[in-house]
């Protein structure tokens, strides 16, 4: 089989394409990434899957047309961030829900997932437009950030979680790893102020009323996660903005 057999994608992200082929997701990656990269991803799925959360099950890892690739369950349904898109005045409902969701993942702990701590300090590392000085202060930063061995997502928002028959299945676990269930809120957090303020003040708070973290706790990982996500190259993120995040953190220290 190679790529031309799956037809036009379902979905075209970041670093892959999805394609729906006889009831069957193939998960086919960018020429760009570590030859390790679906193996890592499908690991850390299958992690989760194990755990009981509500995620694809990994059928395969293989190559298509010379591209690395993973073979997963397929899901049908709609994503939580379409349904909020169809139905804004149901917006904190489907937020709460999403919610659920995050806390039961980290309430599992990931012994065998990649550590975050490993995981931020190589992004910071890599960010551009940082200079040495500043990325050291990061660093020294997350140095002296408490470490937990919580199992967090990494990239969880409203457009990876699929609703299916009261089945909500959370998808694309590259980004997992094992760390402090704050820097995950976080990261989520970051995620939607750059479309949405209010939601994201809507989210941070329905979570930590929840959960009983504070705001302050959560944001003093703000310049850490805004840095990390600089050495991502999102076109959609304007790096100007993260640069903003982390330069209000050095100012106010």
């Amino acid at each position: 089989m190679n790529i031309d057999d799956l037809g036009d994608p379902l979905a075209v992200g970041n670093t892959a394409k999805l394609y729906l082929f006889e009831n069957k997701v193939f998960k086919v990656f960018n020429d760009n990434l570590p030859e390790t990269e679906s193996i890592n991803e499908a690991y850390k799925q299958d992690y989760a899957y194990s755990c009981g959360l509500q995620v694809p099950k990994v059928l395969d890892v293989t190559q298509l047309s010379g591209k690395q690739a993973i073979l997963m369950e397929y899901i049908p349904g709609e994503t939580i961030g379409g349904l909020i898109s169809r139905n804004p005045d149901q917006r904190e409902y489907y937020l709460d829900i999403s919610i659920d969701i995050q806390q039961k993942i980290h309430q599992y702990e990931g012994p065998t997932i990649e550590l975050m701590s490993s995981k931020l300090k190589r992004q910071i590392e890599h960010a551009p437009n940082l200079n040495m000085n500043l990325k050291a202060k990061l660093l020294d930063k997350l140095d002296s950030m408490p470490f937990e061995s919580r199992l967090c997502h990494g990239d969880y928002h409203i457009y990876n979680v699929i609703i299916s028959d009261n089945r909500a299945a959370t998808i694309d676990w590259v980004d997992a790893s094992v760390g402090n269930i704050r820097a995950d809120v976080c990261r989520t957090y970051l995620l939607y102020t750059q479309f949405s303020r209010e939601m994201a003040e809507m989210y941070l708070n329905i979570y930590c009323k929840k959960n009983g973290l504070s705001k302050a706790e959560i944001l003093e990982w703000a310049p850490i996660i805004a840095a990390a996500r600089l050495s991502e190259n999102v076109p959609t993120e304007s790096s100007d903005r993260l640069l903003k995040i982390i330069n209000h953190y050095i100012e106010a220290n």
